[in-house]
């Protein structure tokens, strides 16, 4: 088996546009920072090693958590003016983050699956961190439609 390969923004784009039903629009951004006190989604093999890391800006994790969950934009905006998510924002972006995983599995290709969603500005273990800055790596910046655009980096731990 051969490790996953990174995800190019036509992927994450069919992914997102397929979810939710929305148009997305996926370009180059800038990375992804833990100062930005993101979500963090850490993907594993079998073996429980990290495979790879989905970093998502508060902004994007609120629109992406409205777009599947059908919640209003105003109750989101304030999310992302207090800088913190509800369990139910959470919730619909672990669902996101989970059915993601798909963009790192394949026939021939060693089978990730999500193993835990940090919340936004919730602590993140020393070997994540370290792993956020590796630079096999894609910055995106993905807007959906009706809600908003926020940014989105994808690390591969190889």
């Amino acid at each position: 088996m051969t490790p996953a390969l990174l995800p190019n923004p036509k992927n994450v784009r069919d992914l997102l546009e397929s979810l939710f039903g929305k148009d997305v629009t996926v370009s180059p951004g800038d990375p992804v920072s833990l100062n930005d006190k993101p979500a963090v989604a850490v993907y594993v093999d079998p073996t429980m090693a990290t495979t790879a890391l989905c970093l998502l800006d508060i902004s994007l994790a609120a629109w992406l958590a409205g777009a599947l969950a059908l919640l209003p934009k105003g109750g989101l905006e304030d999310a992302i003016d207090e800088g913190e998510l509800s369990a139910g924002h959470l919730e619909a972006v672990y669902e996101v983050v989970n059915i993601a995983s798909s963009m790192f599995n394949g026939e021939g290709i060693t089978h990730s699956k999500l193993h835990t969603l940090h919340a936004p500005g919730e602590s993140i273990p020393g070997d994540i961190a370290g792993l956020a800055a590796a630079f096999n790596r894609i910055d995106l910046k993905v807007d959906v439609a009706g809600y908003g655009s926020g940014h989105l980096s994808i690390v591969m731990a190889h």
